[in-house]
């Protein structure tokens, strides 16, 4: 199950609307959905969690690139909203590196073949995203939470990251 909620900051505050991602296909239509919640410039962030398994968050500051922190980069390669944070850059591969498994993939037309193949296809790209956590560590440190206390969190992160945000109120309501 996925929960998704974009928080942004105003003068009075924090405020939450939960966010539907079924449209949202690249970090930059994620990014402008961000821009589109801000009546300024002002900070916003979007928590992404899928239960159990990884937290994302992306923090857009005004016209700013996004930045991005994922708990589990292996974990959210599996999941269709976790690759729209998984960019090459973040991965630190060159981009287009996927197109050089096309070489070795066997394109003959037929649609015969052993299913161990199959899985070898996968492989090279499977290890290229590791289990561990990837992205900018220190996102939140000037809104209260440490790289160190980020990288430490796990099933009840988000709410950990409201809290310390003083946010937890309104992600409660969005929830």
């Amino acid at each position: 199950m996925y929960f998704a909620a974009l928080l942004a900051r105003t003068e009075d505050g924090w405020e939450a609307s939960d966010t539907e991602l079924d449209d949202v296909e690249t970090l930059s239509d994620l990014a402008d959905l961000a821009r589109e919640a801000s009546t300024e410039d002002d900070t916003v962030l979007i928590l992404i969690e899928q239960e159990e398994t990884w937290f994302g968050v992306v923090r857009i500051d005004g016209e700013d690139d996004p930045r991005i922190y994922v708990s589990d980069a292996a974990a959210a390669a599996r999941s269709s909203y976790g690759e729209i944070l998984l960019t090459d850059e973040l991965l630190g591969r060159e981009p287009g590196d996927d197109d050089a498994d096309l070489d070795s993939l066997d394109l003959d037309g037929t649609e015969d073949g052993e299913d161990e193949d199959d899985g070898d296809e996968d492989t090279p790209s499977a290890e290229s995203v590791p289990h561990s956590p990837v992205g900018d560590a220190e996102i939140l440190d000037d809104l209260g939470v440490s790289a160190k206390e980020l990288r430490t969190l796990d099933e009840d992160a988000l709410n950990t990251i409201a809290e310390a945000l003083g946010a937890s109120e309104v992600l409660e309501t969005v929830r």
